[in-house]
């Protein structure tokens, strides 16, 4: 349930790139994450033609599409979509980063119809069994053939894998690695250590960035408030500083929790004491520059 505290009646329009949300056709390809009573609702279809109108009225003027498992075919897929698509301005897709031909492996992805938009690769560390995994030999060799092909890394892990995030960064300094939903804090129990702890550590390295997004699922999602999050978009907006800070609406997920306009309402309430250039940062030109859209 949002609960606005400073009200959304006085921002003034301003640029918005999406920097994380999701598309999946279930007749297309399962999405074998999507189980229990819990996440019913997203055993659906969503996609571009739904996301559209939101992103429109919601003053959205470009995104970026986000893998959500782990089949090279997904990735080829959102490429055509993008390819076809004015809005979508980037896709962070995936391939096997232990593969020993991962170079080619991502310069194929690029060679595809609508490969120019591959801004990045993701993997589901946070279901991988090894803590260590970000600094496995085989992991690092294919982040650092990420970086060689001008990729960024999106980071979707949980509080325990931030320390090994933060080892895996500076172990690939000419890579960047983007903190999706800052690490799922753990907001439902308002406890802030030890992840803010080992946010600042990663927040510390130059080549980290993070997203201002997911936030409401890691809340009560039938009780959170703003306040909830705050304490959260503080920690963040203190280690990383808006210039390194990107909106994203964690779409259809967040719709377990909260519409698509309330959380872009939300993430306005936690920045709104930003200065202007400031909150253009966190809602466009973060994306923007770290994404090369």
């Amino acid at each position: 349930m949002f609960v606005p505290e400073y009200g959304t009646t006085t921002v003034t329009a301003m640029r918005v790139v999406d920097a994380h949300h999701h598309l999946w056709d279930l007749d297309v390809r399962d999405q074998d994450w999507i189980t229990g009573a819990a996440l019913v609702p997203l055993r659906r279809n969503f996609l571009l033609g739904e996301y559209r109108p939101l992103a429109d009225a919601n003053g959205v003027t470009a995104s970026v599409v986000v893998q959500t498992v782990t089949v090279p075919g997904e990735t080829a897929e959102l490429l055509a979509l993008a390819a076809s698509s004015d809005l979508i301005a980037g896709v962070v897709g995936w391939t096997d980063l232990t593969a020993p031909d991962i170079a080619d492996q991502i310069a194929a992805l690029t060679e595809r119809p609508g490969g120019g938009r591959l801004v990045g690769l993701r993997h589901q560390v946070q279901s991988e069994p090894d803590p260590d995994w970000l600094t496995r030999p085989d992991v690092l060799r294919g982040l650092a053939a990420a970086a060689r092909a001008g990729l960024v890394y999106d980071l979707v892990i949980t509080p325990g894998q931030l320390a090994a995030a933060a080892r895996a960064a500076a172990a690939v300094p000419d890579l960047t690695f983007v903190l999706d939903h800052l690490g799922k804090p753990p907001v439902a129990s308002a406890r802030t250590e030890p992840w803010a702890g080992d946010l600042r550590r990663l927040a510390a390295l130059p080549n980290t960035a993070a997203k201002l997004s997911g936030l409401v699922t890691e809340a009560d999602w039938h009780r959170w408030q703003v306040g909830d999050l705050r304490p959260y978009a503080e920690v963040a907006l203190d280690a990383f500083g808006p210039a390194r800070l990107m909106f994203g609406s964690d779409w259809p997920v967040c719709t377990l929790a909260a519409s698509y306009p309330d959380v872009l309402a939300t993430v306005r309430d936690l920045t709104a004491g930003l200065a202007p250039a400031e909150r253009e940062a966190v809602f466009a030109g973060t994306a923007t520059a770290v994404y090369g859209l």
